[in-house]
């Protein structure tokens, strides 16, 4: 057990020096000498406040002397004018350290701004497969709590722990000289002891901090699911059962916070103990310097003064190195996320893809989500400039997966996908995502404005651009109609809207991107039959002098297409136009007998 927790401790190290390897940069530019001329300035700041605050004691036993006659006279202040001249120098100290805080907040505003965005931008680089197995709840928290991690670690490793040596240290030699040494080795050894204890305490704290976030985490994220799928949850009617999920979780989280809770209290009272103890030690060597003579009232005085001056921030060291330990844990979790290699990316050099018709190729397409179950199995399709191209089959014979690997959201693992002729590992997936258009199974709708959905589809694309997209998506006549029109919000995932109305509003939104390639993910499956007519009509308009790829399922909806491609377990079994595979009595007549059948029950 002794040699994991070793291990276990090793690679926290190792964790924690590569994550301030990688804040430093952050804190320190090359390129921008503003960063560093404010970190100099505000070093500068911190020193002459601690100088201040380690004089003023000096000033109190002055006026203390002076008003027990036993001091000498400074300048003919008089202890009233020491006693001013002791609280100007206070609010010195107040007013350097504050101006220390404001000349630094933009260094740590940009610090953190630029690492938020890093992060952010690197998650949407991350691929499907990535995301598909990551809970929305836990990622949000981990970029949460990175972030806030950088920041408390760029304020506190900077102004508590640096400061606070250079403070000890010039108590430190002032107790030794202008007393003696006995005093500066209690002081030191009081110093030692605390550090000591609170580290320990500290670092079995983390652990348990540890556990508290994991629970933390775990809690937030049924949460989250649980609210994304509000309409499930009422279904069923599980509203109690996801209250007792929720509350399974917050229950370990209560537990492990006590914990945390419990500890905080013994480390608070272990360091009262020691700092108690070596205050004592001070006093009563001070106090006997007084009896004896050796020693002033005001020396007394400055003794208790300096050995409260340094409790303040040891009192408050357990909480910055717990803070700071937790900090780089936390901001470790964040730059493991930034490590997460992207499965696919740009190869050096790839050129801009360069549409001249869009004549879409699947050469021997070979894929597989999983590499002990093949879902495509050599596919070669060729969809001509201009076409309109079904794909149909089974659920799990592979059709979706081809829209996945046509955005690129996977790579081919054998054979190639080209468009035009250039193969989609070679270009950019910018160019590549700007030529195709998307129409989803499922439109998933931002909780904003219609106009903003339909907007999306193109940026900088005006208010008639968006009501023409509206119009082609048979929509602009219900959105008219709606109290706020194109200002009404969507709700989250656009729960306000039917899922024919979501559909529609998805539908406008590629309309408006005007893409050389569509592609439609059974795009009329949430609409009912005349709806359906109606988006037909207006797809069949959109898809003039584009390439079409259709994915469905219902037949009725593809009947019209230059070509049909029929899947079965991840290989094309038939294809050509609806009349030539309804005449072939295969697969695909089979399938539309079935389909009719049902219809006409209905």
């Amino acid at each position: 057990m002794r040699q994991t927790d070793d291990v276990t401790a090793a690679d926290e190290r190792r964790s924690s020096t590569r994550t301030l390897k990688k804040v430093a940069p952050y804190l320190w530019p090359d390129d921008k000498p503003w960063v560093k001329k404010r970190i100099v300035l505000a070093m500068a700041m911190l020193v002459l406040a601690k100088m201040i605050a380690v004089y003023t004691p000096m000033l109190y036993k002055m006026a203390v002397d002076n008003l027990a006659g036993e001091g000498v006279p400074v300048l003919a202040l008089g202890a009233v004018g020491i006693t001013v001249a002791y609280g100007m120098a206070r609010i010195m100290t107040i007013g350097f350290q504050q101006l220390r805080d404001a000349i630094f907040a933009p260094v740590g505003q940009r610090a953190l701004r630029q690492l938020a965005l890093e992060t952010f931008t690197h998650i949407h680089r991350l691929s499907l497969r990535y995301h598909i197995t990551r809970k929305t709840g836990g990622l949000s928290r981990i970029i949460e709590r990175g972030v806030k991690g950088v920041e408390f670690l760029l304020r506190f490793l900077v102004f508590s722990i640096g400061p606070l040596i250079l403070e000890l240290t010039m108590v430190a030699v002032i107790l030794a000289v202008v007393f003696d040494i006995r005093y500066l080795l209690i002081v030191a050894g009081t110093i030692a002891l605390y550090v000591w204890f609170t580290f320990a305490v500290t670092e079995w704290r983390v652990k348990l901090r540890r556990e508290m976030n994991k629970q933390d985490t775990d809690a937030n994220q049924k949460a989250i699911d649980s609210l994304l799928n509000f309409e499930t949850v009422k279904y069923f009617g599980a509203e109690a059962r996801e209250a007792a999920r929720y509350d399974v979780a917050m229950k370990a989280y209560e537990g492990a916070a006590l914990k945390t809770a419990y500890s905080l209290a013994f480390l608070n009272f272990g360091q009262s103990v020691l700092i108690t103890g070596g205050l004592v030690g001070v006093m009563v060597l001070a106090a006997m310097g007084v009896q004896s003579g050796d020693l002033t009232v005001g020396d007394f005085v400055m003794v208790n003064a300096y050995m409260i001056q340094i409790t303040v921030p040891l009192n408050f060291l357990g909480t910055v190195y717990r803070e700071i330990r937790q900090s780089l844990v936390d901001m470790g979790e964040m730059f493991d996320l930034l490590e997460q290699p992207e499965e696919v990316s740009d190869k050096p050099g790839a050129a801009e893809l360069k549409v001249n018709g869009g004549k879409v190729t699947l050469e021997d397409v070979r894929f597989s989500y999983d590499p002990e179950r093949e879902i495509l199995k050599g596919v070669s399709l060729e969809v001509p400039a201009g076409q309109t191209v079904a794909i149909v089959g089974a659920t799990g014979s592979g059709k979706s997966t081809i829209g996945r690997l046509l955005f690129r959201f996977y790579d081919v693992t054998g054979g190639a996908l080209k468009v035009d002729g250039q193969d989609l590992r070679d270009v950019t997936q910018t160019s590549l995502h700007d030529a195709i258009g998307v129409v989803p199974q499922d439109t998933v709708l931002f909780n904003d404005t219609i106009r903003y959905n339909i907007g999306y589809g193109r940026a900088g694309a005006t208010q008639d651009d968006i009501e023409q997209a509206a119009r082609d998506a048979q929509i602009h006549d219900f959105i008219q109609q709606l109290p706020d029109g194109y200002d009404t919000t969507v709700g989250e995932r656009g729960l306000k809207l039917s899922g024919g109305e979501k559909q529609r509003v998805g539908i406008a939104r590629t309309l408006l991107k005007n893409p050389p390639v569509l592609l439609l993910d059974e795009a009329t499956s949430a609409l009912d039959t005349d709806t359906e007519q109606e988006i037909k009509e207006a797809l069949a308009r959109a898809g003039q002098g584009r390439t079409v790829i259709t994915i469905a399922h219902r037949l009725s909806t593809i009947a019209e297409a230059d070509r049909i491609v029929v899947l079965e377990q991840g290989e094309i079994a038939e294809q050509g136009t609806h009349d030539e595979l309804l005449a072939s009595e295969g697969r695909y007549a089979h399938l539309w007998s079935r389909q009719q059948a049902e219809q006409d029950v209905v």
